[in-house]
Order: C-alpha cells, then sequence, then structure tokens
C-alpha cells in the first residue's frame, strides 16, 4: 500500500539536521558567511523543485540506508564537509530527536504540527534568501494540500508507519539522557502527565448511558497521570502559532550532544545482520534513489581553501575513536571528504553518485543498471 510518510520524514530529519549542523557551526566558531553560505546551500538543495517532485509523489517508505544516502548527499551540499565518525553522529541525532517527537505527539495529526515547527524554524534559517524563501513557501502550500485533508485514522498509519521505521533504533542521546526521559538502553520514557491530545477529555471518569442515550451512572477512576486539559489546537496554515513545542530547536552551543550506542542496539544489530533478507522492493528503491539524487547538486569549492570540515564531537581524537568503536553493521557507506583533499573527493563522489541515473523504463538495459546500483547498495 501507498504512504504519505517520506515527505514528512524527510522534512523532520532535514530539520534536525539543520538545527546541529548551526549548532556545530557556532560552536566552531565558523565565519558568519561561510555558515550562512553552507546553511544556505542545503536548504536550497533540500526544496529543489524537482527534488520534491520526486519526494511528494505517493509511494513505499524505503529503506534507512536508502534516506541515509540521500542525507549524506545533502550535507555535502556545500562547501562544508563531514568525516564518516561525524556523519554517523549527525544521522543518530536527527533519527532519534524525531523519533522522540513522534513518540511524544499527543495525537497522531500533530505529526503535522511538529513539520510545520522545522519548516518554520528552516524558513528563519534563510530569511535574508528571496529566492529560497519561494522554495519553502511552495513546500508549505504542498504539505497542506496533500496532509490537511487526511483522516484522523489516515494520520495514524503515517505515525505507525514512522514508528516502525525507528523500532530498532536506539541510540542514546545526552540531552535525553541528563533529562530522564530516555533510559541507559536507549528506549524514551513516555511522561504520564501533561495536557491531554486537542478534543479529548482528562481521563478518570466513565459514563454509562441507557439504550435511549441517557447518561444513567457515573464512575471514577485513578488515571494514574497528572493530566490537564487540552491546549488550544496549533496553527495548520503556513504561518502562525503552532502551539506544541515538538520539533523546535534543542540544541545550544552551551549544551553539546553526545551519542552512545546502547547494548541493546549492538545486539541487534548483529542479530539483524545475520538475519538478513533480500529486500523485493531492492531496484525500486535504487530507481527512487536515483530520482532523488538527480536534484541533489553537491558544490565542489574552487580551490582547496574554501572549504572547511565540521566536527561533531569535541576533539579529533574522539571522532577517531568513535568511527574505530562503532559497530560495522551500523556504518554505512559514507564517503570520507577531507577538506585537504577535495579534489580527490569530489571526483570520487561525482563517479559513484553519476551511476545513479533516472531508469524510468524497464527495458534490458536499464534492468542491467538496477543489478549494478543493487551490487552497490549491497556493499553500503
Amino acid at each position: 500500500m501507498s504512504s504519505k510518510t517520506l515527505p514528512l520524514l524527510f522534512i523532520n530529519l532535514g530539520g534536525e539536521m539543520l538545527y546541529i549542523l548551526d549548532q556545530r557551526l557556532r560552536a566552531q566558531n565558523i565565519p558568519p558567511v561561510k555558515s550562512e553560505k553552507v546553511m544556505n546551500d542545503i536548504i536550497t538543495t533540500m526544496f529543489n523543485k524537482k527534488f520534491l517532485e520526486e519526494l511528494f509523489k505517493l509511494q513505499e517508505l524505503y529503506s534507512k540506508k536508502a534516506l541515509r544516502t540521500v542525507f549524506d548527499r545533502l550535507a555535502h551540499a556545500s562547501i562544508m564537509r563531514l568525516n564518516q565518525a561525524s556523519m554517523d553522529k549527525l544521522y543518530d541525532l536527527m533519527t532519534m530527536a524525531f523519533k522522540y517527537q513522534v513518540l511524544l505527539c499527543p495525537r497522531p495529526k500533530d505529526i503535522l504540527l511538529v513539520s510545520f515547527n522545522h519548516m518554520d524554524a528552516i524558513k528563519d534559517f534563510v530569511k535574508n534568501s528571496p529566492g529560497i524563501l519561494s522554495q519553502i513557501d511552495d513546500t508549505y502550500r504542498k504539505l497542506i494540500e496533500m496532509y490537511t485533508p487526511l483522516s484522523s485514522g489516515e494520520f495514524q498509519l503515517i505515525r505507525q508507519t514512522l514508528l516502525i521505521f525507528f523500532q530498532d533504533m536506539h541510540i542514546r542521546v545526552s540531552i535525553f539522557l541528563k533529562d530522564k526521559v530516555q533510559n541507559s538502553n536507549g528506549r524514551f520514557v513516555l511522561p504520564t502527565s501533561g495536557p491531554v491530545p486537542h478534543g479529548t477529555q482528562i481521563p478518570g471518569l466513565i459514563r454509562m448511558f441507557s439504550c435511549t442515550g441517557e447518561e444513567v451512572s457515573r464512575l471514577q477512576f485513578n488515571n494514574g497521570g497528572n493530566y490537564t486539559g487540552a491546549l488550544r489546537e496549533g496553527s495548520f496554515e503556513s504561518f502562525g502559532d503552532r502551539v506544541t513545542k515538538l520539533g523546535t530547536n534543542m540544541y545550544s552551543v552551551s549544551r553539546p550532544v553526545e551519542t552512545h550506542m546502547s547494548g541493546t542496539s549492538k545486539n541487534s544489530a548483529q542479530h539483524t545482520k545475520v538475519n538478513a533478507a533480500p529486500n523485493p522492493l531492492a531496484k525500486e528503491e535504487l530507481n527512487l534513489l536515483a530520482r532523488l539524487m538527480g536534484g541533489l547538486e553537491v558544490q565542489k569549492p574552487g580551490n582547496a581553501d574554501s572549504g572547511f570540515r565540521i566536527n561533531l564531537f569535541a576533539t579529533d581524537e574522539e571522532e577517531e575513536e568513535a568511527l574505530i568503536s562503532r559497530p560495522d553493521e551500523l556504518s554505512y557507506g559514507v564517503i570520507n571528504i577531507q577538506a585537504t583533499k577535495n579534489q580527490q573527493a569530489n571526483a570520487e563522489l561525482a563517479k559513484i553518485m553519476g551511476e545513479f541515473t533516472e531508469s524510468g523504463d524497464q527495458s534490458p538495459s536499464a534492468s542491467s543498471k538496477g543489478d549494478d546500483l543493487l551490487a552497490m547498495m549491497d556493499g553500503l
């Protein structure tokens, strides 16, 4: 069954990625001119018209590897470069942050409000770039057109699809651990307090009715939490008060974030490797990936000095240690692009990504191309 989940997944993960990169750019004292260029380049690529047209097509949600490949390409759509360990950490933070937001949504429809919070922040990042703002405004219109008519049941299916996508990911994040909203095994702690979903009442009362619809009795019970009345509903327009804070920026320079692999995640990943079966949607997935890649253009710095590397760890030594200690099953085939080796690295990137060409028909040549792409993805 086709799903409308992919655009929401991409936009929310993209928003989290931009929050993290903005925090790291500030922490590493990157000059404002370069920082602004990085954000503008990445956001321009994210909201490329051709790219979004492919993204908003009704389709199945594809694998973590395919989505990760798109974000690898996206993160390097500017003069900024990330080593594999930093890219792994970036992706871990993105996914765990959005997983937590999906779990905390009072009702499934609020996932759209979370998406709008990310969109609002992205728009603010490029408020001085009118050309990019028009691309973002077009995306608001696409989101409103596609999602506001959906029923509560359809949003519930989207929420379930997202949680299935995230279910085996249990990366521990320092912010969540310090706030005691995540256990040491990487699983989140859900609150039994706070406002109830909009349109619902505080639990604790059972009312019985007769066959004529007349209330005949009431029974009170302990709801086990400290609930309050529902807040007003957030705005589902292209602007306005979203009410919920889910999807807003939780990062700051003074509050660094670390990720750690839990034992559960390691064992789960190893178990997955042993029992992995061929994916029957592999060729379709690669065709999607090829079409998505068609809208992504990596910026090529004119000289070695114009590019720079971002480290998501406190030191280069920590980055090296994280790369060595990360289980192979959880490390994707990320291209290691150093700022001092831009020409060689970009040539390698261009060669690999050049193989992701569009294949709309099922001609013999297109079929063989799919086999080549499948073989390449198996190596990731």
